[in-house]
């Protein structure tokens, strides 16, 4: 059952890192007019899209999809904590308590 989590985390990571090479992708390009389809970093943020719902849908095999997709919001405290840390994003009071009501309701959810 440990490796059924082990895809989990792996698919959240994956995922989480897919949003960053977005944001950087789009970050990239002076234009703002169009969607920047073919830059590099959004093509890797894709690819990591796709590898992550590999190692998700293997998840899903034993892990209750009522567990396994509240579970994926903990990539949203990831994602909100790196982009703070890297293009200096909003991170107050607001997302604080957000982020523990997320941290919060996953730990009940998977000691269910």
């Amino acid at each position: 059952m440990l490796i059924y989590y082990v895809c989990l985390f792996t698919a959240i990571l994956i995922g989480v890192a897919g949003q960053v090479a977005l944001k950087t992708g789009t970050l990239s390009v002076a234009d703002s007019s169009g969607i920047p389809l073919f830059q590099p970093y959004v093509i890797l943020g894709l690819g990591c899209y796709f590898a992550s719902a590999l190692f998700y849908i293997f998840a899903l095999k034993k892990i209750p999809v009522s567990i396994a997709f509240p579970s994926v919001s903990m990539s949203y405290v990831a994602v909100a904590i790196i982009a703070h840390l890297l293009w200096n994003e909003p991170f107050g009071s607001y997302q604080m308590i957000a982020i523990a009501f997320i941290l919060t309701g996953v730990f009940l959810l998977v000691r269910a």
